[in-house]
């Protein structure tokens, strides 16, 4: 297992988002802004880039998705209510390990401990598995743990990402970069048909057209893969692109 979260203490890599809980969750010990100081880092950099090419999660999920079962899609309103969820949950960790916290000042890891999947995949069924002494421990929390996990993996089935879309913390601090990384997608409107081809190929149904780098884009490339005019690109710019500033084409 390659993340350091509640299932798997012994990893030699690190959560961000478990990380983020155990420095507010410590108020005996003085905060440790390395952790703050790397999210915003790869936040300002990258954006959600993190999400697209660098997340464990969410290539699992790309590869359940590609499963040949049937496809769903949420109704677009019900999808952006849901969408804010994501933000809520940040709230959460960063508000609980503050308010929550035992008799020697130290806080539980609220969402490592009873929502995160990823931990459950790549820390808890492996090190379960291998552990003849954990198999005799687990209870209630491992199956509730694996139930959300259950529950992830049939979704992620039928839609694209679920977790990344609505519930992922960590998603939602890079979401809140996305428009001003240096890593960005541009639209050139000179060169755009208003054909649609880019917005129905996108698989974070975003308006592309419209808002290019917004907070839902995790920069996969799908749109500029089939874009006919090669109107859209990206990479690292050290300015936001002006796309506003040109008049937009009628939908065709």
């Amino acid at each position: 297992p390659g993340l350091n979260c509640y299932s798997c203490p012994g990893a030699v890599g690190s959560c961000p988002i478990g990380s983020l809980q155990a420095v507010l969750g410590s108020k005996k010990y003085d905060f440790a802004a390395y952790v703050l100081g790397t999210l915003l880092v790869f936040g300002v950099v990258l954006g959600r880039f993190v999400c697209g090419f660098l997340c464990p999660f969410g290539f699992v999920q790309d590869l359940l998705h590609k499963i040949p079962l049937p496809k769903r899609s949420v109704p677009r309103r019900v999808d952006r209510l849901l969408r804010w969820v994501k933000y809520a949950v940040l709230a959460a960790v960063i508000a609980l390990p503050l308010l929550l916290t035992n008799e020697f000042g130290i806080a539980s890891p609220y969402f490592c401990k009873w929502v995160c999947p990823a931990g459950t995949l790549e820390g808890g069924i492996p090190l379960v598995a291998l552990d003849a002494g954990l198999r005799q421990s687990v209870g209630g929390l491992f199956f509730w743990k694996l139930s959300v996990l259950v529950i992830c993996v049939v979704a992620s089935i039928a839609l694209y990402r679920p977790f990344c879309k609505y519930i992922c913390p960590l998603g939602a601090v890079y979401a809140l970069f996305n428009r001003f990384s240096f890593y960005q997608m541009k639209l050139d409107r000179d060169k755009c048909i208003s054909c649609g081809a880019c917005e129905r190929q996108c698989p974070m149904q975003v308006d592309v057209t419209r808002q290019i780098n917004s907070a839902e884009c995790i920069r996969c490339g799908k749109c500029k893969d089939v874009c006919p005019t090669q109107a859209i690109t990206s990479g690292f710019r050290m300015q936001p692109n002006a796309t506003s500033t040109h008049k937009e084409h009628p939908k065709k």
